[in-house]
């Protein structure tokens, strides 16, 4: 895509980031920062995209959303294939819109991998032989999750401690990567750095673990009294889609095949969402450019406003 000129050549325009584990406050934060700097906030979830998936992903609510204009929420259909790729270009034409009658937009998730597709790029990773997929899928089918995450652990440990390890389709792209050509994904990701034609500015937000561990239990519990069951039942007839092969819906689905317990199922959703922050953490934190805020602090927001002044 082509960028108007910009003045001496220096980016005017600043992108906020506003990263962090799930259920820290990202959502309240990115709203507050929207206000303050007039703005909108564009959603960096891999799952908020989506329009049948609500109660599970934790979407802002309709109020929420009044407060300020959110893009990339219920703007797919779980029907759609709708990669990282296709983010960073729809995500790229959507803010050189924006940035047209906005000097500031807010970027706001817990996807990673999606902020550095927007920030940085996304590498171009080379294809895999089909037959290597079909292996893998077989070898899921036979042995198992739990033996295709030990051979991601063993092919490459850093993809490993951030991958979401219950999404068995992540799994076995980073490994067809690898098996096809004997480099691990996480080579490729750390290729290159596309220069953007505006400022970005990352702000991650984190509260002590057993803070943030009783937030996320409690969520579970809320999302439960909100109808996750119905919404999940109500996605039967599609959980073979790559979108439903995350945490809340997985565990839900094995309750519906008889395989566990309700009690058993909200438990696990609630194990493994504490796993996921702890990847989250560990992806954000290998990232230097991050400014760290305790969102526990009264003045947390304030101070992301006065980071973001300061940066100017």
């Amino acid at each position: 895509m082509i960028y108007e000129p910009l003045t001496m050549n220096l980016p005017t325009k600043t992108l906020i980031v506003v990263a962090g584990p799930t259920a820290v406050g990202k959502t309240a934060a990115a709203i507050e920062l929207a206000k303050h700097f007039n703005t909108v906030v564009v959603s960096a979830d891999s799952r908020q995209f989506f329009r049948e998936m609500s109660i599970g992903t934790a979407k802002p609510s309709d109020e929420e959303q009044s407060q300020a204009t959110h893009y990339f929420i219920n703007s797919h259909s779980i029907t759609e294939p709708f990669s990282v790729g296709d983010f960073e270009k729809q995500g790229l034409v959507l803010l050189d819109e924006l940035f047209k009658t906005h000097d500031h937009v807010i970027l706001a998730g817990g996807s990673g991998l999606y902020i550095k597709a927007i920030c940085e790029g996304f590498d171009d990773l080379p294809t895999a032989d089909p037959a290597i997929r079909e292996k893998l899928n077989q070898e899921l089918e036979e042995k198992g999750l739990t033996h295709l995450q030990e051979k991601l652990k063993s092919a490459d440990p850093v993809y490993y401690d951030e991958v979401d390890l219950g999404n068995p389709q992540r799994i076995i792209r980073a490994l067809e990567v690898f098996e096809s050509s004997g480099k691990p994904i996480s080579y490729y990701r750390q290729a290159t750095v596309n220069q953007r034609p505006f400022n970005i500015i990352k702000l991650a937000l984190n509260m002590p673990r057993e803070v943030l561990y009783n937030r996320i239990n409690q969520r579970v519990d809320v999302m439960m009294q909100q109808g996750l069951l119905a919404e999940v039942e109500a996605l039967t007839p599609y959980r073979q889609l790559n979108a439903l092969n995350t945490v809340g819906y997985s565990e839900i689905f094995d309750y519906i095949d008889e395989k566990t317990t309700l009690d058993k199922a909200i438990g696990m959703i609630k194990q493994n969402t504490r796993r996921f922050a702890k990847r989250q953490l560990t992806w954000f934190r290998r990232d230097e450019q991050f400014i760290w805020f305790d969102a526990t602090r009264a003045d947390a927001t304030n101070q992301m406003i006065a980071a973001v002044q300061s940066a100017r």
